[in-house]
């Protein structure tokens, strides 16, 4: 993988917050809009690390967040590992 390029990525790195954040307010049955502190913030992160069910849906959600589904198995291709940065397309 190549991690240096991903993290540079925006887009890869909101991808993974909401791959982590989406699955542990869906299983606490909450909205975003229902953090309205940060107290209830701590208290929800607590309660989704001390639960392993919650855990393993996160886990699964990074997972398809970082695969590629374009290559065979979850290394990125050949030619995305020699990226200095994320490639344009135009």
């Amino acid at each position: 993988m190549n991690w240096r390029v991903r993290l540079r990525n925006p887009q890869f790195i909101a991808q993974i917050a909401i791959s982590i954040f989406v699955p542990i307010l869906g299983y606490a049955g909450l909205t975003a809009q229902d953090l309205t502190s940060w107290a209830i913030l701590l208290d929800l992160i607590i309660d989704a690390i001390s639960n392993p069910y919650v855990l393993m849906i996160v886990a699964v959600s990074v997972y398809n967040a970082i695969q590629d589904p374009t290559t065979s198995g979850i290394t990125d291709s050949m030619q995305a590992l020699t990226y200095d940065k994320p490639r344009k397309d135009v």
